[in-house]
């Protein structure tokens, strides 16, 4: 029997075939991949994924392809590094980074949802693939698309960051800056995808493409000994990412994989700038109220979140909580994650940290529980959030006499 049934509405549950499609036509409520758990637990156990392959695809049985992937082949299991100095810095007892600045291709977290998606569309039979980003995604489905030999549309906001443009560039898509903010650039794909036939990672390719978030939750848990954390801090731009911590986890204990997973709080962070979940979870609301992003995050710059409301509710659940930061905040974070840990996260990352330092020192997370922060990509694309944060190189004359006088002034 085939592991994947097809799709589902996240409302009412009702079924759909195996395709490109990712709204329910009769709630209009996202659509999300269908398992046949039943026949997956058959052949999953913990020494079949420690036998896998050191890359996201030892979890390949709950992943929605069909086949083999096509991209990606050597995408995730990144280092969960235990952050001693970091510890020390926060006045905590038990700290871990999951560092997806390190992430292959393209040093994001979004390569696992992109190795996904790229792979879905060549098994559905597209030959162009296209997404709106704000700038880790659009990195990614170029070089995810250079490798699969498909055609490639980018739609980025027009301010985005040079080293995400350039990240993009190079793989050789057609890029399409617009003026606007990223709920635009969304807007302007979902018309684009009416008129061209192609698989839009975010959009008509969504609810398998999202499913590549999982492996983020599956490896902390198996690089932590099958032990699910006390706390796990994760960035919210769209909201799925949080939402599919929940759905891991619920995974990973249908298939007897832990116990206790309920025990992990997911807590969501945001900017100052663009905070509608965090809002939302401050006021007690079901509900978030959509902003017009102004954040140096703009990775997170999405102000209009498609899974907002499912973000909420999860981190409700899970007892969690949410955390924003302002622009000075994440700086400081970027270079305490820097100074102590030796990690270069971008702006998100810095978010991630903010609040997790927040957190901590409000009392909703215990300085004696064990604490995960997801860094989701590599400080290398986002150097424009230092200027005029950083020092300057002291420059000297090549003789001893000019170091041994720059020696007394330090």
């Amino acid at each position: 029997m085939e592991k994947i049934l097809g799709l589902k509405c996240r409302e009412t549950g009702r079924k759909y075939e195996k395709k490109p499609i990712h709204v329910c036509e009769m709630s209009f409520a996202p659509l999300e991949v269908d398992y046949n758990y039943e026949e997956i637990k058959k052949t999953i156990s913990r020494k079949s994924i420690e036998n896998g392959p050191l890359s996201m695809w030892r979890y390949a049985d709950l992943l929605p392809l069909d086949g083999e992937p096509v991209t990606g082949l050597n995408t995730g299991f990144t280092p969960l590094i235990r952050a001693k100095n970091l510890e020390e810095a926060l006045g905590a007892k038990e700290i871990y980074i999951k560092d997806d600045t390190v992430c292959r291709p393209t040093l994001s977290f979004k390569d696992r949802v992109v190795s996904i998606a790229t792979s879905k569309a060549v098994e559905f039979g597209f030959d162009t693939v296209s997404c709106a980003s704000t700038g880790n995604l659009a990195n990614s489905v170029s070089a995810h698309a250079a490798i699969a030999k498909l055609d490639c549309f980018i739609f980025i906001p027009a301010d985005l960051e040079t080293g995400k443009v350039v990240g993009t560039s190079v793989y050789n898509p057609v890029v399409v800056g617009i003026n606007g903010n990223y709920d635009q650039v969304n807007r302007l794909c979902s018309e684009v995808g009416d008129v061209y036939n192609w698989a839009f990672a975010n959009i008509n390719i969504r609810p398998f493409y999202a499913e590549g978030s999982k492996t983020l939750y599956f490896e902390v848990i198996e690089q932590l000994g099958w032990k699910p954390p006390d706390h796990i801090i994760a960035p919210a731009a769209g909201g799925s990412l949080v939402t599919k911590m929940a759905k891991a986890r619920r995974e990973f204990e249908m298939m007897d994989l832990i116990e206790d997973g309920s025990r992990t709080r997911i807590h969501v962070a945001q900017a100052d700038g663009c905070a509608p979940i965090v809002n939302a979870l401050k006021e007690g609301s079901a509900f978030f109220q959509p902003v017009k992003p102004d954040t140096i995050a703009k990775s997170l710059a999405i102000g209009n979140p498609a899974d907002g409301i499912y973000a909420i509710e999860t981190v409700k659940e899970s007892g969690g909580y949410g955390e924003s930061a302002s622009d000075d905040e994440i700086i400081k974070a970027m270079k305490l994650l820097a100074s102590t840990e030796g990690i270069f996260t971008e702006t998100a990352g810095g978010v991630t940290l903010a609040a997790t330092k927040k957190l901590i020192e409000s009392g909703r997370i215990s300085r004696d529980e064990s604490i995960v922060v997801l860094i989701t990509g590599n400080g290398m694309k986002t150097i424009e959030a230092f200027n005029g944060h950083l020092s300057a190189p002291h420059i000297i004359d090549p003789r001893l006499k000019s170091f041994t006088q720059l020696m007394e002034t330090i």
